[in-house]
């Protein structure tokens, strides 16, 4: 299934020393995984493939914190486009928050910051949940079985990254930027323990890195 995304192989990192890093970080990065450039480039081919499985307006719904960057940068994108019946896409924007994460593992016990109302109004859209991240597929799988509850027309998931690791649920995203290995990874929005995220490049951490921000 690679052609559904961009395969990142580990040693595809190249060294912080190539690229303008925040001084503040320079000591807690092992690698440049994902250059920002490249990130933009693969979101904007993401908006193509959505529109073009897009016939109804869209709920767009941002799995904060780690993915407001890529929301942003992805719904700038697709506002630009057309359906599959070539016209503009109306979109209204939620904002859902999802706590998964405690130091660098990923629970996959999920609280929605949602209200009942709000939840409620899913019922008949169309959903495009856009996410940073999907590791075990623990939240990801979890957050569909929840939203399914409110009787959406139809949930589409939208990842940046999907990480190739023995302990994936094997969920898969409707649509994927790239798989990367079994590392930790930050920046572009995604944190470690809140951190990280104004860098605007994907990074490996390394262990300074988590021990200086570990909770």
């Amino acid at each position: 299934m690679s052609d559904r995304w961009i395969d990142i192989k580990e040693t595809d990192g190249v060294s912080i020393n190539h690229f303008i890093i925040p001084t503040h970080y320079e000591n807690d990065l092992e690698s440049v995984l994902i250059p920002h450039g490249l990130i933009l480039d693969r979101v904007e081919k993401l908006a193509q493939l959505i529109a073009k499985d897009t016939e109804n307006p869209l709920v767009a719904c941002c799995v904060l914190k780690g993915a407001h960057v890529f929301f942003a940068d992805l719904t700038a994108s697709l506002k630009k486009l057309r359906n599959k019946n070539g016209q503009s896409i109306p979109m209204s924007f939620e904002f859902i928050k999802v706590r998964s994460y405690e130091n660098d593992n990923s629970t996959g016990n999920v609280k929605i910051s949602l209200s009942e109302e709000d939840l409620q109004a899913f019922k008949g859209k169309d959903l495009l949940i856009v996410e940073d991240i999907v590791d075990t597929g623990k939240t990801m799988v979890s957050l569909i079985s929840a939203l399914q509850k409110y009787e959406p027309a139809s949930i589409r998931v939208v990842s940046l990254l999907v990480k190739k690791t023995e302990k994936s649920n094997k969920y898969i995203p409707d649509y994927a930027g790239f798989a990367i290995p079994d590392v930790f990874v930050v920046g572009y929005a995604l944190d470690y323990n809140e951190v990280f995220r104004d860098l605007d490049h994907i990074c490996v951490i390394n262990e300074h890195g988590k021990a200086a921000y570990a909770m």
